[in-house]
């Protein structure tokens, strides 16, 4: 019994032992550290800086506006007209100017027709006519002798036969006449025509025929259009029509909205000013747009009258491609903003005078390729964001280029922040029982010199 006991003491100790130095080593490595956390330097307090978002803005106030709209459309003739022959025989004829572009005013010859047989028939008729004449004259001197024996017989006119008295064979001759006059007027026609003229100040747009070639009636001899003025249709959305001044319907020299036209023509931008005559009237049912027809005066410079024959011309073909833009009504107390500027239902961000992204909604009256006009929803003069934000929050901070700290620093907010010259490795230095380095302080006011951020 002894001997064990001795051998137990001695064991108990032992066992405590290596169960007290652990949690020593660990309590003491915890006060340690309390320790240098409690002793450490804290970090200086700094005001938070935020940048605010860079924007560009543009200036914006009422005003009256001018609406345009854009189109394009070919020039094309007012009239044109294939021309026919109504008589038939060999062309005898021809004028030096009958050439695809040639020019003819009103009334000039462009082909002649054989008129041998033409001229001939008219003697024909007029002999007709001559022999109807006499055979007239004849007749009233027999009706005229009726008369005188009918009186011998004592009796009435008024019971006299008309046989007797020869009124029927008079009326026959009248009618003999009127046909010889209606014979020798159609044979003057027929010799007319053999000569073809130009119905209208006229360009030549096509020939069918040439000297010595016979021609029958029907024949196609040309294809002429008036150069007096020409025509362009330019086709207008539904929603523009609100917006350009058009005639009304089966008004007649009317002017509505003007309009400039222009296309390159040898390298050169070359424009025409011009104006609405009238609309079509109809809607096209491929396109669901609307038609309207501007007018071209002398679109080839051949009209010109002696006043302006020192002006050097200005023409036009027909079949030109050109681009139109029409200067429609004007309306006022309009505001007129970039496009880009206007954000998802009809929502624009305006710029106060703290430098706030104000979100606001306004009414859009139209819109066009580069514009946005609106006729309510902002103030007279108002600064308008055009930049595109990847989010925007109503009463946000923004600055403009140039803008000094002062106006973009959200300042009295201490808050522990990381700034040049207290990061992680300034941490760790001061976990580790040592300052920070001096140059935190010189840097942070660098961020500040003079107000603004560097």
């Amino acid at each position: 019994m002894s001997s064990t006991e001795p051998t137990n003491s001695v064991e108990q100790p032992s066992k405590l032992k290596r169960v007290l130095i652990p949690i020593g080593i660990i309590l003491i490595g915890l006060v340690v550290l309390v320790l240098l956390t409690v002793s450490a330097p804290k970090p200086d307090k700094t005001e938070i800086i935020k940048k605010a978002t860079l924007v560009d803005v543009v200036e914006v106030s009422r005003g009256n506006v001018i609406f345009e709209v854009d189109s394009q459309g070919s020039i094309s003739p007012r009239t044109e007209t294939t021309l026919i022959s109504e008589v038939s025989g060999q062309i005898k004829q021809v004028s030096n100017k009958f050439v695809v572009g040639g020019f003819f005013k009103k009334g000039e010859v462009l082909v002649m027709i054989d008129p041998i047989s033409y001229e001939v028939g008219l003697l024909q008729a007029q002999a007709r006519l001559d022999g109807a004449n006499a055979k007239l004259v004849e007749e009233k001197a027999r009706g005229k002798q009726a008369e005188k024996e009918w009186k011998l017989t004592g009796r009435s006119f008024k019971n006299a036969p008309i046989l007797a008295l020869r009124k029927p064979q008079l009326q026959q001759t009248l009618a003999d006449v009127k046909a010889a006059q209606a014979d020798v007027k159609s044979a003057e026609i027929k010799l007319a025509r053999t000569n073809i003229k130009a119905p209208y100040d006229a360009m030549i747009k096509a020939k069918s025929v040439d000297i010595g070639q016979y021609v029958s009636t029907g024949s196609q001899l040309a294809i002429t259009f008036a150069v007096d003025y020409a025509e362009i249709r330019i086709p207008i959305k539904e929603q523009d029509m609100a917006f350009i001044d058009v005639p009304a319907l089966g008004s007649v020299n009317s002017k509505g909205s003007n309009v400039l036209l222009s296309t390159f023509q040898g390298g050169k931008l070359k424009t025409w000013s011009t104006f609405i005559t009238r609309s079509e009237g109809v809607v096209d049912a491929s396109s669901r747009v609307n038609y309207v027809v501007a007018q071209i005066n002398d679109p080839y410079g051949l009209l010109k009258s002696d006043a302006n024959t020192n002006a050097k011309p200005n023409p036009i073909p027909m079949g030109t491609f050109v681009k139109a833009k029409i200067f429609g009504i004007e309306s006022e107390n309009i505001i007129t903003i970039p496009r880009k500027a206007v954000r998802r239902e009809n929502e624009i961000y305006l710029l106060d005078d703290n430098k706030k992204l104000n979100i606001t909604k306004v009414d859009i009256l139209r819109t066009d390729a580069d514009n946005v006009y609106i006729s309510s929803g902002i103030d007279d003069v108002k600064q308008v964001i055009i930049t595109k934000l990847a989010t925007a929050v109503n009463g946000m901070a923004v600055r403009l280029v140039g803008d000094s700290a002062k106006n973009i620093i959200e300042k009295n907010i201490p808050k522990v922040v990381e700034v040049d010259g207290f990061n992680s490795k300034n941490s760790e230095s001061i976990l580790a029982g040592k300052s920070a380095p001096e140059n935190s302080k010189t840097e942070e006011k660098a961020l500040t010199k003079d107000g603004d951020i560097l």
